[in-house]
């Protein structure tokens, strides 16, 4: 018996009857053969951590344009944070933790530069829409390995496909759902203090006393409240979920909207529509591996794959290179 089977066997034996065991479940686009070692949802979670597309989030913006700081969130910080949630909570409710954390670690790679300025100049630029979300299922399935994809499981790409707003096949994608708002709510409030745009006695008095006054007492009452509504129903109680989409609420008008916030918002999203035109209009000059993007879907689909994937750092320094000019002794 292999040490995978074993640890089959144990998932069986020991994970709640609402958990997504890989017995009887797991099932590839492709089939592979079995590793001797690893279950299929620790080789999805092993194959989205060794992607080219997991590096570059550590260049993507969170909430902060190109923040000036080493302790601002970046794309990877936010994801490795709702990984953590995620596993205490799948933990916690005797859940499956290895699908759970593929999912987690996932949920965000097709997220475009320039966080949700970016996304929002694509999804109305780009004739098929772009969101996220589909997005990083996309990465996955298709632009991962210079078009292979990762070959991942149908459990790990529905989480990733309904970590936003939809309710997912399995509870441990729900548990990614609720670990992402979660997680940013309260990190975004650190990094809005951090900026100077609130300060910890901004924040709504009577949602304080529900959730807590510091990030630590928010983040365990949310997550205590999960886990006490327990594994039938992945959701928060009432109160609590409550008094999470007032804080909500409050950090939009608050923090998104807040001029220093969104000071280069429209700066990015220019750089974004001009990157896409130029692109539209030269195709030969994308990567390789774009170009047979170009081939298998279109021109549209291959230019918003490649300027979705880009870094902040990456797309800034190539749109300098197209449209700026430079002097002789630079070149």
């Amino acid at each position: 018996m292999t040490i995978r089977e074993q640890t089959e066997i144990l998932e069986l034996g020991t994970l709640s009857p609402y958990a997504c065991t890989c017995v009887g479940n797991a099932k590839r686009s492709r089939p592979e053969p079995k590793c001797p070692y690893r279950t299929e949802f620790q080789r999805d979670r092993d194959r989205i951590l060794h992607c080219n597309a997991f590096r570059r989030l550590k260049r993507k913006t969170q909430v902060f344009l190109s923040p000036v700081g080493d302790h601002y969130r970046t794309r990877l910080t936010h994801t490795l944070e709702v990984a953590q949630i995620a596993r205490t909570i799948a933990r916690a409710l005797r859940l499956n933790e290895d699908l759970t954390e593929a999912i987690a670690l996932g949920h965000d790679l097709g997220h475009s530069p320039f966080g949700h300025s970016g996304e929002a100049i694509l999804d109305e630029i780009c004739p098929y829409g772009f969101k996220h979300y589909l997005q990083s299922v996309r990465v996955v399935h298709y632009l991962e390995k210079k078009g292979q994809g990762l070959n991942l499981t149908f459990e790990v790409k529905n989480g990733i496909a309904c970590h936003t707003n939809k309710i997912a096949a399995t509870r441990e994608g729900n548990i990614v759902r609720l670990s992402d708002k979660i997680a940013y709510i309260n990190h975004d409030i650190e990094d809005a203090t951090r900026a100077g745009i609130l300060t910890p006695a901004d924040l709504p008095s009577h949602l304080t006393a529900v959730l807590g006054t510091d990030k630590s007492q928010r983040i365990t009452t949310m997550v205590a409240s999960v886990i006490e509504n327990g594994p039938d129903e992945i959701r928060m109680t009432k109160p609590i979920k409550a008094a999470h989409d007032a804080l909500r609420t409050f950090l939009f008008s608050n923090v998104y909207t807040n001029p220093v916030a969104k000071a280069e918002e429209e700066k990015a999203k220019g750089l974004v529509e001009k990157l896409y035109g130029y692109f539209i209009k030269h195709p030969e000059k994308m990567p390789d591996e774009y170009k047979q993007i170009l081939r298998r879907f279109d021109l549209h689909r291959a230019v918003c794959d490649y300027i979705s994937g880009m870094t902040d750092g990456y797309a800034v320094d190539l749109y300098q290179q197209i449209f700026i000019p430079q002097s002789w002794g630079s070149r």
